[in-house]
């Protein structure tokens, strides 16, 4: 596969499979959680309230693991692991473009200062499960 079609097959498995497992670092460890992700000119997203332990964890280490994907089928699914670096980005556009009306359970709107995303610049992509090929790495 080209780098064009391994990108495309990218953002569909991130369509397809909006739920996945962020791994952060703490106390030089891996610490996961399955979140919520948005795709969007080459960058993830995942809502979180501002004061968690993964916000915490990223002011101390930025680096991030995100797994999606593997879940219909099972060992016949294609998955993706990107490595990437994370921040948090709390402006206005982003929370109103991601925003779901079943975060209201969780936050007061999308102007509640609590609610904010992870936002990861993905370094590293590996597809995984392609149809019996190896891996497939590339960048973004």
């Amino acid at each position: 596969m080209n780098h064009h079609e391994l990108k495309e097959k990218f953002v569909k498995i991130i369509a397809d499979h909006r739920t996945g497992v962020l791994s952060t670092v703490e106390n030089n460890k891996p610490h996961s959680r399955y979140m919520t992700f948005y795709y969007d000119n080459s960058t993830l997203y995942t809502p979180t309230k501002k004061a968690t332990e993964k916000i915490e964890e990223i002011e101390n280490n930025s680096f991030v693991s995100v797994l999606l994907g593997y879940e219909k089928k099972g060992q016949s699914d294609s998955y993706i692991e990107i490595s990437g670096t994370s921040s948090i980005n709390d402006t206005q556009d982003i929370k109103n473009q991601f925003w779901e009306d079943s975060f209201n359970q969780w936050f007061d709107g999308p102007e509640d200062p609590n609610f904010v995303f992870i936002q990861i610049k993905p370094e590293t992509v590996r597809i995984l499960n392609l149809n019996g090929e190896p891996p497939q790495e590339f960048t973004l």
